[in-house]
């Protein structure tokens, strides 16, 4: 039995690729980094659904997903420029790393919570940082009402 609506989700599918494949080619840097978040944190939603429906496997993916996502995020701390900073967020990397471990092994939704919450505060401080010069350059390009 064909399903009309398979072709139409595998249209869907294909379409999310090249526009998630496009986004990335002109993104920024700094919205790179908020794609980065926001894909692990898609991936915890769904380990956390996955763990409350028992599909173990399919958690197990999620979580290595988030995982390897954080292990970019990692990756891309400079050192050298962001000095405690960088290396705060290393050990910060490093420990949701292991609550995640943690979580897989004992399908446990309050970790994969935990790290969702950690990722969130990243998320925020990060998209305060990206806005601040937009601010500040649409106001310097205000046009003022003639008096």
């Amino acid at each position: 039995m064909n399903n009309p609506n398979l072709g139409n989700i595998l249209a869907l599918k294909e379409y999310s690729k090249v526009n998630l494949q496009s986004e990335v080619e002109s993104a920024s840097p700094h919205r790179l980094i908020l794609m980065l978040i926001d894909g692990a944190l898609s991936r915890l939603l769904q380990a956390k659904g996955h763990i409350r429906s028992n599909a173990i496997s399919q958690k197990g993916e999620d979580i290595s997903i988030a995982i390897s996502i954080i292990g970019g995020l990692r990756d891309s701390l400079d050192h050298e420029k962001g000095d405690s900073i960088a290396t705060n967020l290393d050990n910060l990397y490093e420990y949701m790393t292991r609550r995640l471990l943690e979580a897989n092994i004992k399908n446990d939704v309050a970790r994969l919570d935990e790290v969702h919450g950690l990722l969130l505060e990243i998320k925020t401080a990060w998209v305060g940082i990206t806005e601040k010069p937009d601010t500040q350059a649409k106001s310097q390009n205000r046009i003022e009402p003639a008096a």
